[in-house]
């Protein structure tokens, strides 16, 4: 295994309660110090991708039931979401839910369960030195904060656990453009001054391709394309499906396109 790949799934398939197939053959890797992108349109498959690797499948009832998730050189498909996070591979789930009844700054520190007893206060400051609008909110109950800032919180929180793999579900999802853009230069930045390795799942395709180094397009529990992300901003598929513009620049919706061919990698 190549010294760089921290992250290795080798054609898994996720089944959920014995009967609902969700992912069918799925491979991709990651390197250390990366952001890789994984982009589709709902229900693609993405969020159980991303569960597959976390451990949260357990909770719900699916598996790995083909395949293997190779983390560091060892399997760690189908093991518990606490083994997993001690491991340093740290879900940021899509919704941003904090404790509603907990300050910012609890909250915050939340994020340290996996290692009590270690001192904390730099992580603090590492945090409100990204997140600066939650200086102000420190003492403030969570359940009072905008979407921004829960988001902001989420992923500080995260980060606070030092993780070594960091999987973002949708922190793009329901908020302004101006938070969008803020939100994705956060991630673009401590990838680049802390060295996190960053797993992104978005629909928003646009803003994704523009941090990531490499990313693969999701359809149907299959990945269907991959390549560098400054390539995929550039193929005419992704720009018509994903990006919205077709190559005379007219904006295209999915339905009015009769043939649906693409370069497509079957598996």
């Amino acid at each position: 295994m190549e010294d760089n790949l921290l992250l290795q799934i080798n054609n898994i398939s996720v089944v959920y309660s014995d009967v609902i197939q969700v992912l069918k053959g799925v491979s991709l890797e990651i390197k250390k110090g990366q952001i890789v992108s994984l982009l589709g349109s709902n229900g693609a498959g993405k969020t159980t991708t991303l569960k597959a690797i976390s451990g949260l499948l357990k909770p719900e009832n699916g598996k790995v039931t083909e395949g293997s998730i190779i983390y560091q050189g060892r399997p760690i498909h189908n093991s518990s979401p606490e083994e997993i996070t001690r491991l340093g591979i740290i879900q940021v789930l899509e919704g941003r839910q904090p404790f509603k009844y907990l300050t910012v700054e609890e909250n915050l520190r939340v994020g340290t369960a996996t290692r009590w007893g270690k001192p904390y206060k730099k992580d603090l400051e590492l945090v409100y030195h990204y997140f600066q609008p939650l200086v102000a909110r420190k003492n403030r109950l969570a359940g009072y904060c905008s979407g921004g800032e829960l988001q902001m919180l989420v992923m500080g929180r995260a980060l606070m656990a030092q993780p070594k793999l960091l999987l973002l579900d949708e922190p793009s999802l329901g908020l302004a453009p101006f938070l969008v853009r803020e939100i994705f230069e956060i991630v673009k930045r401590i990838n680049e001054e802390q060295g996190t390795t960053i797993m992104l799942v978005e629909q928003n395709a646009n803003m994704a391709l523009q941090i990531a180094h490499y990313g693969y397009v999701m359809e149907n529990g299959k990945i269907v394309m991959e390549d560098e992300a400054a390539k995929l901003r550039e193929n005419p598929d992704v720009k018509e499906f994903y990006l919205g513009t077709a190559t005379s620049g007219a904006l295209k919706s999915y339905k009015d396109v009769k043939a649906y061919k693409r370069r497509k990698r079957w598996l």
